[in-house]
């Protein structure tokens, strides 16, 4: 066995034990657990200044353009997101990039006797084990202390008050939108979600020596605006929201992205190029600029437009309005809910000249199918549908049986998997009389993720 082969299976050995605890959709309503464990390596979660991020869509972009601006200035980054599309490693990295194999399984073996401590202690108060995102996010600030790293980015898995990424004490709390998602668990109504996902504002461990933290907060429905500021005033954190306080100026389309400026809060930043495409993402890229501002100025002292343009430069988000193959055009979007698909449904009729679109489909089963596809059968000529690797997969007829009550019966194809989809799908671009025949994997990050493999487009995220 190679050196190579042999640190791959040690990884399936760390991953294994970790899928063995409780699953992300098994969630414990709780914050001490992780702050045990975090306490017991050394108060890990305290170690560095953090900026953490959460919303409903947009938080994964977000962090990864916070990261590449903040790299820019200089700073030595470590990031924490979620999902994965292909190894567990990309949810933390360091400089970037997923940490390597070795120092994922490394730190996990020097942490695993405290999580096994911190376990017991558990269990001998009749309560669960940490859970699989419990003991990931133990490992991915133990991983940021032994980089060393100077800033942390944490994007919250769900909700935001119980998350375990809020036993860090953010310096900046950023909002992206805020719409219906995860309902079992936050709530039914955006009121109820958006005051749940404000928890991040709170203060986990003893605020005097915590720096005043700073909220950020894209354009908000008014119903979640409204509970934003109240919740912000309450905990007396000042609160910059876009629209008010800053604000996208002007987006022209560019080749592979597109150009914006923007008004921060301290200067006005021009002709910035961004290499992803859709108006969400020039929001996304406001945010995350002021974000930047409130974490690495002083005073009314602005950033420099060069290292800020430097920085977006570089960004990259994976699975989102991502061209991966050309000739016929491949598009792979993770979207999942109903506010994803509508910007899914913009950013294909203005980033994409597609005069003919193959939508291959595959959701889980808990998630808002008919929602989804209001959104998205306006701008299919067909659907292929399937169903993902996942467990939670929601079965393929029963995802046509949705679909047909958006659209013609004639215009849904079922198939058994996704490598299937993707043929039929390719067949059917190739046959058709249109000059620019695209087609479009989305659904879920799972169904991305397993698209990118059959394409050949796993990388480094």
């Amino acid at each position: 066995m190679s050196e190579d082969e042999a640190t791959r299976a040690e990884l399936a050995r760390v991953y294994a034990l970790l899928l063995a605890r409780a699953g992300e959709t098994q969630v414990e309503l709780r914050l001490d657990a992780t702050r045990r464990a975090c306490e017991v390596l050394g108060d890990i979660h305290t170690a560095t200044p953090t900026i953490t991020v959460t919303g409903t869509n947009g938080k994964t972009s977000t962090a990864r353009m916070l990261d590449s601006l903040i790299t820019a200035h200089d700073l030595r980054v470590g990031r924490f997101t979620s999902p994965h599309l292909h190894s567990v490693t990309e949810r933390i990295s360091v400089d970037g990039a997923p940490v390597s194999e070795a120092t994922f399984v490394r730190i996990y073996d020097e942490i695993a006797p405290y999580l096994g401590i911190v376990d017991e202690q558990l269990e001998s108060e009749g309560r669960a084990k940490l859970t699989y995102f419990e003991a990931l996010t133990v490992l991915a600030f133990a991983v940021f202390a032994d980089a060393p790293v100077d800033v942390v980015v944490t994007e919250v898995g769900m909700g935001g008050a119980w998350d375990s990424t809020n036993v860090a004490d953010a310096q900046v709390c950023v909002f992206t939108k805020i719409g219906l998602d995860h309902q079992a668990f936050l709530g039914d109504t955006i009121e109820e979600i958006a005051a749940t996902k404000a928890g991040i504002l709170d203060r986990s461990v003893d605020p005097s020596p915590a720096p005043a933290p700073v909220a950020v907060s894209a354009v908000q429905d008014e119903a979640a605006q409204t509970v934003l500021d109240a919740e912000a005033a309450r905990r007396e954190v000042p609160l910059l929201s876009e629209d008010r306080d800053f604000r996208l100026l002007d987006r022209q389309r560019a080749v592979d992205g597109q150009l914006i400026t923007v008004q921060g809060r301290r200067d006005v930043y021009s002709d910035l190029f961004v290499p992803l495409h859709g108006i969400h993402q020039a929001h996304n890229a406001t945010v995350a600029i002021v974000a930047a501002e409130a974490f690495l100025g002083t005073e009314d002292k602005p950033l420099d437009a060069e290292t800020v343009a430097e920085g977006l430069t570089r960004v990259t988000s994976p699975g989102r309005a991502e061209l991966v193959r050309t000739g016929p055009s491949v598009v792979v979007d993770g979207a999942h809910n109903p506010d994803a698909a509508h910007v899914l449904a913009d950013t294909l009729d203005e980033a994409f000249d597609f005069d003919y679109v193959v939508m291959v489909m595959a959701m889980l089963g808990d998630k808002d199918v008919d929602g989804v596809l209001e959104e998205l059968h306006r701008s299919a000529d067909v659907f292929v549908v399937s169903e993902t690797l996942s467990a939670r997969a929601l079965p393929a007829e029963d995802l046509a049986e949705a679909a047909r009550e958006w659209v013609d019966e004639d215009s849904v194809i079922v198939t058994p998997d996704l490598n299937a989809a993707l043929m039929k799908a390719i067949d059917l671009a190739n046959s058709v009389d249109a000059k620019s025949p695209g087609i479009v994997v989305t659904g879920s990050l799972y169904t991305v993720a397993e698209a990118r493999l059959l394409l050949g487009k796993e990388e480094d995220q």
